[in-house]
């Protein structure tokens, strides 16, 4: 079952980071990326349905742009949604761009998106309209200049639009705390091992954006954080989520981990064992979103 409980924290957002993030930068291995952002779109479904139907919206958008879209989890959501609205799909990555256009056809609605691959952290974005709604999900966060970003943003929406952001409080727990049996903590501590890979890296994960939205001249008008618990293999979809996403994580924990932990993280990983997490059913999908809709005046 999945669970979706609300609450508006202040000044405790909920951010992603890790294997899993929207997009906007340029992956070396854009295959294997896609792959997981396909996952992530496949089992989160119902939560990014969610937060765009909780959107405050004056009226319903007709132009709406999906910053860092990745393969188009966001992008698809907000078609559905919205279903008179035409999105244009901005990324860096062309592989993940042809992706979500062969999608886009696959479903028939390849005359509502238009797809633009460009490098946010320019200084001149290409030109992408008068959006009313501009989505960014986990892809704020990449930003080396976000003030920046914020300002460009603001100066794109129509007066009155609305800007969501989107952020995951890291990737996705899968593994029970006492799992696996032989090394009892092993996800916890991997994804301690990459928080000094990530603070060099991404340094605004973790970032509260209402501050930087308001001081950017937007008016946050709601924060929302949903939790996130799915339990169940989906049809396997949260194994290959789990593999893909811990698979990721090794290349950066790997120098921080004992050879103890690395071996056992490796047995999970090897999908040949018996051990491999593919054949676990004990899995779960934990974490936590948070949602800043912010209106430009």
């Amino acid at each position: 079952m999945t669970q979706a409980h609300q609450h508006t924290p202040h000044g405790e957002g909920g951010h992603r980071h890790g294997p899993s993030e929207g997009g906007h930068h340029q992956a070396h291995d854009d295959g294997g990326k896609a792959e997981i952002l396909d996952l992530d779109a496949e089992v989160l479904a119902e939560h990014i349905a969610f937060i765009t139907a909780w959107l405050p919206l004056k009226t319903e958008p007709r132009q709406i742009v999906d910053l860092g879209c990745g393969t188009g989890a966001g992008t698809f959501a907000l078609l559905e949604r919205f279903p008179e609205a035409y999105v244009t799909a901005v990324d860096t990555s062309a592989g993940h761009l042809q992706r979500l256009r062969e999608k886009a056809c696959a479903r028939g609605v390849e005359e509502r998106v238009r797809t633009v691959q460009a490098d946010l952290d320019a200084a001149d974005w290409p030109d992408l309209g008068t959006p009313d709604l501009v989505w960014a999900s986990a892809s704020m966060h990449h930003m080396a200049h976000p003030h920046r970003a914020l300002t460009s943003v603001h100066d794109l929406l129509a007066p009155g639009g609305l800007f969501a952001v989107v952020e995951l409080d890291g990737f996705p727990r899968f593994l029970p705390a006492d799992a696996p049996e032989n090394r009892p903590g092993l996800e916890e501590r991997c994804h301690r091992a990459t928080d000094s890979f990530h603070a060099e890296h991404v340094p605004h994960r973790g970032a509260d954006w209402g501050p930087m939205l308001s001081a950017a001249g937007f008016t946050v008008e709601d924060e929302r954080t949903i939790a996130v618990n799915i339990e169940g293999d989906r049809g396997g979809a949260v194994g290959r989520y789990a593999h893909g996403g811990l698979q990721r994580i090794r290349g950066a924990a790997a120098p921080a981990l004992s050879p103890e932990d690395l071996a056992a993280l490796d047995e999970l990983l090897d999908t040949n064992s018996p051990h491999s997490i593919l054949r676990r059913d004990d899995l779960a999908v934990r974490t936590e979103r948070t949602v800043w809709a912010a209106r430009r005046a």
